[in-house]
């Protein structure tokens, strides 16, 4: 191997839901190694240490000490993710961090300077862009297949139950949630509509929290005006009962695409594709976040195992993580004063 390692040995901070799809991905990957977890709450990190063969810790910083980790994993609350991504980098350490990166794009920047700096792989999970739904659609769209591509949808029409929230005291918080329905559960769909549509050039939203005691939104829509001279819309919610799989429209002059989470549903192009059309969607997590595999996680893990080890290039680092925050704070902002938000302005 060109670093001298054979296998990544990885720590994860955080011993909740997330944790798991990283331990399930992680062990079918060979040249991948779990190795430790911490988590403040000690009974969490040893229960999950117990079932996964790990030295459990406390804090992140002890196991960035004695670990004996390559790489981190960030799998807790949002508001935690930047600050104990920079350490992490800090401690000379690679990081997957999982979305959103951060809550602010301040707070984004000085991550991305940071990894730079140590000059440390720094990923952000964008498990969804890793399918081979959303490859062959980019594929379609860049090879001209859907002629100029003129309109952009997507809808996140979820269901959250009032337990939901209830289920930890920063749920639905701007501290450690940093929104609601785009911020936490919107945002891989954001990602994977910016990924497909490209850069966004002006945008109007409405956020508001119309059912839930929260003080984030649970419903948002926005109309988007893209780079490219497509105009499109958004739409998120957590407030839809009983709430159905998020679909993404993309229509051009010659041809439209509808995916609906990692399946094509609809594929209206002059362009063969070998993957199945017309399933029902797989992996909904409409109504139940915990309702999806792991397969994204590890073909987005073997990627980054690979840049660790060879120096592949990185398809999800922390650079990319920055563009579905870009648009969901601009929606935010656009809610809050009513106007509508040049993307060059506000995200730089």
């Amino acid at each position: 191997m060109s670093n001298g390692m054979n296998k990544v040995k990885f720590g994860v901070a955080g011993c909740g839901m997330v944790s798991a799809f990283h331990a399930d991905a992680l062990s079918r990957i060979p040249e991948a190694q779990l190795v430790a977890c911490s988590d403040t709450y000690m009974p969490s990190a040893e229960k999950f240490a117990q079932k996964h063969g790990l030295q459990p810790f406390s804090t992140l910083e002890e196991m960035l000490k004695k670990g004996g980790v390559d790489a981190v994993s960030i799998c807790t609350p949002s508001g935690l993710h930047s600050r104990q991504a920079i350490t992490v980098v800090r401690a000379g350490k690679h990081v997957v961090c999982e979305k959103p990166m951060s809550l602010t794009l301040k707070e984004a920047d000085i991550l991305i300077k940071e990894a730079d700096k140590a000059g440390v792989k720094a990923a952000v999970i964008s498990q969804f862009r890793f399918t081979p739904a959303v490859a062959e659609i980019k594929r379609a769209v860049q090879s001209g297949a859907l002629g100029k591509v003129v309109s952009g949808s997507l809808q996140m029409k979820y269901w959250r139950s009032t337990e939901y929230y209830q289920s930890a005291s920063w749920r639905g918080t701007w501290a450690m949630d940093g929104g609601g329905a785009l911020m936490n559960q919107g945002i891989h769909g954001i990602d994977v509509f910016r990924s497909i549509m490209g850069p966004v050039k002006y945008l109007q939203g409405i956020a508001r929290t119309l059912t839930h005691d929260i003080e984030v939104e649970d419903h948002a829509a926005a109309v988007l005006e893209f780079e490219s001279g497509a105009v499109g819309t958004l739409e998120g919610s957590t407030t839809c009962f009983p709430g159905y799989p998020r679909r993404v429209e993309i229509c051009g002059t010659k041809g439209s695409i509808v995916l609906e989470e990692d399946t094509i549903v609809k594929w209206d192009v002059d362009l063969p594709t070998d993957l199945p059309v017309g399933q029902a969607a797989r992996n909904v997590a409409s109504s139940d976040p915990a309702a999806i595999s792991s397969e994204g996680h590890e073909r987005q893990l073997r990627n980054f195992t690979d840049a660790v080890l060879r120096g592949e290039p990185l398809l999800a680092d922390v650079r990319s993580g920055r563009h579905p925050l870009e648009i969901i704070l601009a929606v935010y902002e656009s809610s809050r004063t009513g106007k509508a938000v040049n993307m060059k302005e506000f995200a730089g």
